[in-house]
């Protein structure tokens, strides 16, 4: 199982990396992707709408079901990757390299609480 240990994670699958001028990446997990199956759909990003930690920031649509991605800190979305419009596939194939949206964090909002590698290999093996 490949989880990056210099990166966060959610309890729901989501990987966050916090970029040098401190926006943050967001993607979804390898395990996600495995547990979806063939992405097909990747979209609802609103760059420019601002959402609390928790709510639902965009959708990924495999085959077998739809997901939402949510949002890991207070923010706003700055940027959708647009490269998936045409080729949701993308993740499938490299999910830590294929980032889905940034964020610029709200005044205060912070990554301390999220899980980081060892915390999500323990969500993934507790199932």
């Amino acid at each position: 199982m490949n989880i990056p240990a210099d990166l966060k994670y959610t309890s729901s699958h989501e990987w966050i990396r916090t970029e040098a001028d401190g926006t943050l990446t967001i993607g979804i997990t390898d395990t996600a992707q495995e547990m979806l199956g063939d992405l097909v759909f990747v979209g609802d990003a609103k760059v420019g709408e601002t959402l609390k930690q928790g709510d639902t920031a965009c959708v990924v649509e495999s085959v077998k079901a739809a997901s939402d991605v949510y949002m890991p800190v207070d923010g706003e979305i700055t940027a959708f990757n647009e490269e998936l419009d045409a080729a949701p596939e993308k993740i499938n194939g490299d999910a830590f390299g294929s980032w889905l949206f940034k964020v610029k964090p709200a005044a205060g909002a912070s990554t301390a609480g999220l899980l980081d590698a060892a915390g999500y290999q323990a969500v993934v093996s507790a199932g």
